[in-house]
């Protein structure tokens, strides 16, 4: 089987492995997808990803979906479609024992954050602990299942801003994990969600995903003092300070797109005089199961993945990965 490494920034190789061996309370997978993230970008344009810095191969990927090849449990059967958890999480932490994702020590899949790293999924088989497999209904197709774990991010984002029935919201952000937060807005039950973005083609496909209203911020600034709860997923320092003037007084805020890790001026004014709630969000805790039954009932939202290539393409894939107004969720197939 083939697997697909970063050797080091803007160099892949394809290369040819073993298949794993089959373990006691683990389970080996046929992988079908792998979804291409932003910290897949990083790794490969960059060579790193904020602190974490490639320093062996790394294989990357840890949003995937495909078949069970082998559970020596017998739990699951051969050729039952199933996503995965990425994340193997740290020692428990007695001060804030319900963040399992927060627990330090734990790993992530395709993740140079470890040493050695942890290897992801762009391989033909990945073994993994059965505790991480989390199996398919019938009516959620394999590809679509490439979105769970994503889906999971933006999930456990919108849950930060509290119930959102009744609530408008403001997605800034139409990339693939905006896009997912507007399902996952919709499915919280937010009565409006608009969405806003400085490039058209993001934008375009939010309107195709049910955005009530779209944004361009490069041409109209957004309302003032207007929206309860804003998802913000750019990450940018400027969209930042907009969202805050943009949310309503004792409004939320929660950033789940990630910030570079260093001092960037923003305009804190608003947040404090408006008293805004300004939350994190990193990662997702054991919100993919719920994740895997919103795909299954919504057709629409597979529409997101806008290309598809092979894993020799992965080059090509990345590039395409990168043009935020051409693609969407870019995933490579195995």
């Amino acid at each position: 089987m083939h697997a697909l490494y970063i050797e080091s920034a803007r160099r892949v190789t394809l290369t040819e492995v073993d298949s794993p061996r089959p373990q006691t309370g683990h389970v080996l997978i046929d992988v079908d997808y792998v979804g291409i993230c932003g910290s897949d970008l990083h790794y490969f344009y960059d060579g790193v990803n904020g602190a974490f810095v490639v320093r062996e191969p790394l294989i990357p990927g840890h949003e995937l979906s495909g078949r069970v090849a082998q559970d020596p449990a017998g739990n699951l059967e051969p050729g039952q479609p199933v996503t995965v958890h990425p994340a193997r999480f740290g020692p428990e932490q007695p001060k804030y024992p319900e963040h399992p994702h927060l627990w330090p020590g734990g790993s992530y899949l395709g993740s140079a954050s470890t040493w050695p790293h942890t290897q992801g999924a762009a391989v033909g088989q990945l073994l993994v602990e059965a505790r991480m497999v989390v199996p398919l209904p019938e009516a959620l197709p394999v590809r679509r299942a490439v979105l769970a774990e994503p889906l999971a991010v933006a999930m456990h984002g919108a849950a930060k801003a509290g119930d959102l029935r009744g609530k408008d919201v403001l997605v800034s952000g139409a990339g693939p994990i905006g896009l997912l937060a507007l399902v996952a807005a919709r499915a919280g039950g937010a009565v409006a969600v608009d969405v806003s973005d400085v490039l058209d083609g993001p934008l375009a496909r939010a309107q195709a995903l049910g955005a009530d209203s779209v944004i361009n911020v490069a041409q109209t600034q957004l309302p003032v003092n207007d929206y309860d709860v804003i998802l913000e997923c750019s990450g940018a320092p400027g969209a930042i300070s907009a969202v805050l003037t943009a949310v309503r007084p004792a409004g939320a805020v929660v950033q789940i797109g990630m910030a570079p890790n260093e001092v960037k001026p923003i305009n804190l004014a608003p947040y404090i005089a408006k008293e805004v709630r300004l939350l994190g969000s990193f990662r997702f805790k054991d919100e993919i199961a719920e994740a895997v039954g919103i795909l299954a009932a919504d057709a629409n939202i597979e529409g997101i993945i806008t290309h598809e290539f092979g894993l020799e393409a992965a080059e090509e894939a990345f590039s395409a990965a990168k043009d935020a107004q051409s693609s969407g969720k870019v995933v490579l197939r195995l």
